[in-house]
């Protein structure tokens, strides 16, 4: 399921076969179309289209800054009352275009300000156009304070740093077909931001991707702007149409389906086993305050799944490289629990993995490692930080300055009992990751991996 989060349903090359390109859409998997307006009368046909697709598309409001010299008082006035209805769930498409400059910079600078008060009265997300004008547009926006409504770059094209910026602001980001061109850069865009903050567009029928380059676009063809990102990732297609999904139906107060609970959950070609949202840290990295979704699953949980609910969950684990013991907490507080299901997922053939924050000495009346000979196949333990001090800062753990010590002796032991341990640190700004590494390998015999910061799962 993906929805196409920018597209120009009004536009003449699909005057002669709409129906037919929204049928290949629903054919592709998509959910939804936003059909972003630019100007008062590509709004009103639009709703036409809306009207005519109620549930598939919804509009924006707004004019595009080209046409920023050509905008009357009766256009703005009327514009605005359209924008206040229900099929409007946007405002924009709007900012400053300095490519082509077809209006005065002065007056795309006036309506960009002109559409930010209107969605800040409105309370609906903006949907930006930059294109050489990125150190303006962000200005603007920070200027007349359009981080309290948020919004999205449409079909972005800037650095990494430019990304970072708009992140930092509380936009989000959004790719298009460039991102599958073989020379575009956009991929080292998509590494540097994490995909809970990434939508997907066609831009239709503009800037068709790769496989169709040349042709006109429709919104059928953002699956494969999608493909691409997931491949950029590193993650399945599922997983991106998936989150992005989650990521539009939140920026536009669309419908989303409603995400039971879940402790099963796959991720890449991983099922993870949601054991306990508990845990002995409050780690300053941790989402699980902010947010129970994790690439696009919820889980918080209302209870503890018992064992054979989770031997359940987890059913044909035939397609997965590994089933990893996970979730929104330390699975290691259920041992019990995990050290069952376990045993059962080796019967079937599993590959088991265990995430831990390698403290379970300090909670459980026994030293379990050798309880998971033969059943575990890997544990992957954060150890975060270099020393007892800072350890406490990033992690603050319940036990104090004395967890540090637990972590590493843990992970030293387990080297007994589990044939792959790994370190893992989380790459924080201003972590010391190389004397990280340098504990894990050289002073504990573990292998080590670093963790992208400000990315979940």
């Amino acid at each position: 399921m993906l929805i196409d989060t920018h597209a120009h349903l009004d536009m003449e090359s699909f005057a002669g076969d709409l129906p037919e390109v929204l049928d290949r859409a629903r054919e592709a998997g998509l959910a939804h179309i936003v059909s972003v307006s630019i100007d008062l009368a590509s709004l009103s046909r639009n709703l036409e289209i809306v009207a005519a697709n109620p549930g598939f598309i919804t509009t924006t409001a707004g004019v595009h800054p080209h046409d920023a010299g050509n905008v009357t008082a009766a256009d703005w006035e009327h514009l605005e009352r359209l924008a206040a209805g229900e099929p409007v769930v946007a405002i924009g498409e709007t900012g400053l275009d300095y490519y082509r400059d077809r209006s005065p910079r002065h007056l795309q600078d006036e309506l960009f300000r002109r559409h930010i008060a209107l969605a800040l009265a409105l309370g609906k997300p903006l949907i930006v156009h930059s294109r050489e004008a990125f150190a303006d547009t962000l200005n603007i926006l920070v200027a007349e304070g359009a981080g309290r409504v948020g919004g999205v770059f449409h079909c972005f094209s800037g650095t990494p740093e430019q990304a970072r910026a708009v992140l930092d602001f509380g936009f989000q980001i959004s790719f298009a077909g460039p991102l599958t061109y073989p020379k575009s850069q956009l991929p080292d865009v998509a590494r540097a931001v994490p995909i809970e903050r990434v939508v997907v567009e066609t831009d239709a029928p503009y800037l068709a991707p790769q496989a169709h380059r040349g042709r006109r676009n429709e919104p059928a063809f953002v699956a494969q702007t999608a493909a691409a990102l997931a491949a950029i990732k590193q993650l399945s297609p599922n997983d991106v149409q998936r989150i992005t999904t989650r990521n539009a139906c939140a920026l536009f107060s669309l419908p989303c389906p409603a995400a039971a609970a879940e402790i099963a959950y796959p991720i890449r070609t991983s099922l993870y086993l949601n054991v306990t949202n508990r845990c002995t840290n409050r780690c300053t990295f941790c989402t699980r305050e902010s947010s129970p979704l994790v690439k696009g699953h919820d889980l918080s949980l209302e209870r503890e799944p018992t064992a054979n609910e989770l031997l359940t969950a987890a059913g044909d684990i035939a397609g997965y490289d590994e089933v990893v013991f996970c979730g929104f907490g330390e699975p290691l507080l259920r041992w019990e629990v995990v050290r069952e299901v376990a045993r059962g997922l080796k019967n079937r053939g599993a590959r088991v993995r265990i995430n831990t924050n390698g403290q379970a000495r300090l909670f459980t009346d026994r030293d379990i490692l050798p309880e998971m000979a033969g059943i575990v196949d890997a544990l992957s333990v954060s150890l975060n930080a270099p020393d007892a001090s800072r350890y406490a800062k990033i992690c603050r753990p319940d036990a104090g300055e004395a967890a540090y010590a637990a972590v590493k002796e843990f992970i030293r032991d387990a080297r007994r009992y589990v044939p792959s341990v790994t370190a893992t640190v989380v790459a924080l700004p201003g972590l010391d990751v190389e004397a990280c590494r340098r504990i894990a390998e050289q002073e504990l015999g573990a292998s080590f991996r670093v963790r992208r910061y400000n990315e979940v799962g």
